[in-house]
């Protein structure tokens, strides 16, 4: 799993590998979600902070497993239309409610 740091601070995780999660987290349209999401009332990134990714901690595996078992139970009707990508990604900081016309992808 691949943890995504802005400024030093530790943001998202993924399970995605090492290339992919830096494919996805340096992509622009989700540069640009990272600047529409608000924590805090504050932006998440401002569009200049280093983006930086790295192995992700034990603490940032489990909650990464705890956030999808949560999902999965509210989730458990849903069909996922991306099973064949098997890519998650968890915010491991509050995100202000998601304007979803805001957000790219």
């Amino acid at each position: 799993m691949v943890t995504l740091e802005i400024a030093g601070k530790a943001v998202a995780v993924t399970n995605a590998d090492e290339d992919q999660a830096r494919e996805l987290f340096l992509s622009e349209s989700f540069k640009d979600d990272l600047k529409s999401f608000k924590s805090e009332s504050r932006s998440l990134w401002d569009g200049s902070a280093a983006l930086t990714t790295r192995p992700a901690s034990e603490d940032e595996i489990d909650a990464f497993y705890e956030a999808l078992d949560e999902e999965d139970e509210v989730d458990e009707d849903d069909e996922d239309d991306d099973d064949d990508l098997d890519i998650d990604v968890v915010f491991l900081v509050s995100i202000d409610e998601i304007d979803d016309t805001a957000a790219s992808g």
